[in-house]
C-alpha cells in the first residue's frame, strides 16, 4: 500500500516503472500484449514508453498479476454486450485507495451524510461504485446516510430535513436519476455537495456535461456540480469540483494518446485517455481507455466523449 504514498513526480515515475516490470513478469495477458508490440522492459525509461493495455481486454480476458484467490468480482454497468470484470484478490487495497482518494479531495468521510441515488448500479449488482458508496455510508457518523431507488419523495424530504439541520451532506447520483429527481422535486440544497457520475445509462438522451450541470445547478440551487470519474477496471477515482475539470489523487496519472496511433503517447494535449493507476497492483496499472478528452499542463483533464466501436476494434485486432 505504500505505492500510494507519492513524494514527487520522480517518485511516481520510479514506482510506475517498477510496477510495469512486475506486471510484465506476472501478468500473462499484459506480457503477451507487450511482446506482440515487441517491447522489452529495458526499453522503458519514461511513462510515455509504457504499453497501455486496451480496456476492452477486461471484457474478454482475466486480467490479474498474481495467482491469489479471488475474493470479489466487480463488473461494469454496460447496457449492452459483454461487461468488463475486475478480479479482486485484495479488497483492502481497493478500500484503502478509495478512502484515501475521497479524503484527499473532501476531508474525513465520517463528517458527511452520504445519500446515494444510484438505482441502475444497485440493480445490476457487482458494482465497485456501490461497494465504495456503501463503505462511505457505513463510515458516516450520521444515521441518515443511505441509498435511494425510486422513492424520490423520501429523498426530497430527507434533503429538506438535512438542510434545516445544517448537516454536511453529499448526494452521490447517477446522472439520469439526478435529472429525473430535479424535474419532479426541485430542491434547494445550496451548501450541499452534489456529485454526478455514470452518464445516462440508456435511460435518457445523452447531453453534454455542461448541459447536465446547468440543469442540476438550477434544480438544486447549487453553484457548482461535482463529478466523480471512475471505472470498474481502476481502483482509483478522479473528482471534479467545477467545470468538469478532473483531478487525480497523487498515485494516479492520465496521459493522452493519438487516436490514429495508439502507441504515440504524450503527457498533455487532446486525444484518447490513458491511465496509470498504482493502486491496480494486482491487475494492470496501465490502461488505454475508450474515452477522449484533453490533458492539461498540470495533469488536470476533461473528458469530452468516447471512441467509436470501429476505433476500439482497430486497436484490438492484433490480439486474440
Amino acid at each position: 500500500m505504500n505505492s500510494l504514498e507519492i513524494s514527487s513526480p520522480l517518485d511516481f515515475k520510479n514506482k510506475a516503472i517498477t510496477l510495469f516490470n512486475e506486471q510484465y513478469n506476472n501478468n500473462s495477458i499484459y506480457n503477451k500484449y507487450c511482446k506482440l508490440l515487441k517491447i522489452q522492459p529495458n526499453q522503458i525509461k519514461e511513462l510515455s514508453h509504457i504499453p497501455y493495455l486496451p480496456i476492452q481486454f477486461f471484457k474478454t480476458h482475466k486480467i490479474t498479476s498474481n495467482n491469489k484467490i479471488i475474493s470479489h468480482l466487480f463488473k461494469s454497468s454496460g447496457t449492452s454486450g459483454a461487461r468488463s470484470t475486475n478480479y479482486v484478490s485484495d479488497i483492502n487495497l481497493y478500500e484503502h485507495s478509495f478512502r484515501k482518494c475521497f479524503e484527499f479531495f473532501y476531508g474525513p468521510i465520517k463528517n458527511f451524510v452520504f445519500l446515494g441515488l444510484l438505482p441502475s448500479y444497485l440493480e445490476q449488482k457487482n458494482s465497485s461504485l456501490i461497494y465504495m458508496v456503501t463503505d462511505f455510508i457505513k463510515q458516516s457518523e450520521y444515521q441518515e446516510s443511505e441509498f435511494y431507488l425510486q422513492n424520490y419523495k423520501k429523498l426530497h424530504n430527507t434533503l429538506i430535513k438535512l438542510k434545516k439541520e445544517n448537516k454536511k451532506t453529499i448526494l452521490f447520483g447517477v446522472s439520469y436519476a439526478l435529472i429525473d429527481f430535479v424535474e419532479k422535486f426541485p430542491t434547494d440544497i445550496n451548501g450541499f455537495i452534489v456529485i454526478e457520475t455514470g452518464g445516462m445509462k440508456g435511460r435518457r438522451k445523452e447531453i453534454t456535461r455542461e448541459e447536465l450541470h446547468s440543469k442540476l445547478s438550477v434544480g438544486f440551487n447549487v453553484k457548482n456540480i461535482h463529478s466523480e470519474y471512475g471505472m470498474t477496471e481502476l481502483f482509483s477515482q478522479a473528482y471534479s469540483s467545477q467545470d468538469g475539470v478532473f483531478k487525480n489523487p497523487p498515485w494516479m496519472k492520465v496521459l493522452v494518446r493519438d487516436i490514429n496511433n495508439p502507441l504515440s503517447v504524450s503527457l498533455k494535449g487532446k486525444g484518447a485517455i490513458n491511465f496509470i493507476d498504482l493502486a491496480n497492483a494486482d491487475s494492470c496499472a496501465f490502461i488505454s481507455s475508450d474515452d477522449i478528452g484533453e490533458v492539461f499542463n498540470d495533469s488536470e483533464y476533461k473528458i469530452s466523449g468516447r471512441l467509436s466501436e470501429s476505433d476500439i476494434r482497430g486497436c484490438n485486432l492484433m490480439f486474440n
